[in-house]
């Protein structure tokens, strides 16, 4: 039967959600859950995923997983980074071959709260910095306009699953669904969250790379941004920590003041930065 894709950032809660979502399958219909994902596959995940040529080889297996166990009487859940925008839709095409419906629960954290979660976990379990990092900067978020991001459910860390809604996505819906899957959400918890988080972490990078290559003093250009950060009055680089901190700051205030123009993210954000520092 439906397949539910599982997608998010390394460590942002994906495996616990596919979990609570197999017991409830389990509990409220007569129906056997499959649940494949990497941990299945017996490989190192910072060997994978810093070899690309392993990494592709990981999704054909898993994809051939899912496509072995997608039938008329079971349900899938595919528990594994999916932040590859064409291999979703690879997976969306399979579910069309098998007629049967899917969906994707994504699972949205900040890479500060993914990056805490991965370095509680074992040693053996972690991926390391430069993995993670890397991951972060390629994931693809899902889309509910895409055809193949659709039904799409934005999960916050403290969210509950809307089990009653997956379900009926799942087992009453035929046809496509509507751009917001979730319609009781506001903007602010599902896409204004995601630019927010993506496009203050794209500024970041921006000035941490633009710094290797700068003198204080120098205007740095960040994407989508008209304006410029200007470091003008400082003698010396700013470091990682603490443009994180004040990102998390802008964060905090911007999510009690959201805007429906998300375009202007940036420039609120350059904005902060340069009134901040100065």
């Amino acid at each position: 039967m439906p397949l539910v894709v599982m997608c998010g950032y390394p460590c942002s809660g994906k495996t616990r959600r596919a979990e609570e979502l197999k017991v409830y399958f389990e509990q409220s219909c007569d129906r056997k859950v499959h649940v494949v994902g990497d941990g299945g596959l017996d490989v190192d995940k910072n060997t994978v995923y810093g070899d690309s040529q392993k990494e592709k080889n990981v999704r054909a297996s898993l994809k051939a997983a899912v496509e072995r166990k997608v039938g008329k009487d079971d349900i899938v859940i595919l528990d594994s980074l999916n932040y590859i925008k064409g291999y979703r839709y690879e997976l969306f095409c399979l579910i069309k071959h098998a007629q049967t419906p899917h969906c994707l629960v994504y699972c949205l954290t900040s890479d500060e709260v993914s990056s805490t979660w991965n370095a509680n976990r074992d040693a053996a379990e972690q991926y390391t910095q430069d993995i993670f990092d890397a991951l972060v900067l390629r994931f693809e978020a899902p889309d509910s306009r895409n055809r193949w991001d659709s039904p799409l459910f934005t999960i916050l860390k403290e969210d509950s699953l809307p089990y009653v809604a997956i379900s009926d996505a799942l087992f009453k819906r035929k046809a496509p669904p509507p751009n917001q899957s979730t319609q009781s959400q506001p903007l602010s918890s599902a896409n204004f969250l995601y630019e927010l988080d993506k496009t203050t972490q794209d500024v970041l990078m921006a000035i941490f790379n633009a710094q290797k290559m700068s003198v204080p003093g120098d205007l740095i250009s960040v994407p989508g941004a008209t304006e410029k950060i200007s470091f003008s009055h400082l003698t010396r680089s700013i470091n990682m920590a603490e443009l994180r901190k004040l990102r998390r700051q802008f964060i905090s205030y911007t999510k009690m003041h959201p805007t429906e123009n998300t375009g202007q993210i940036s420039n609120m954000f350059v904005q902060y930065l340069n009134k901040s520092l100065h």
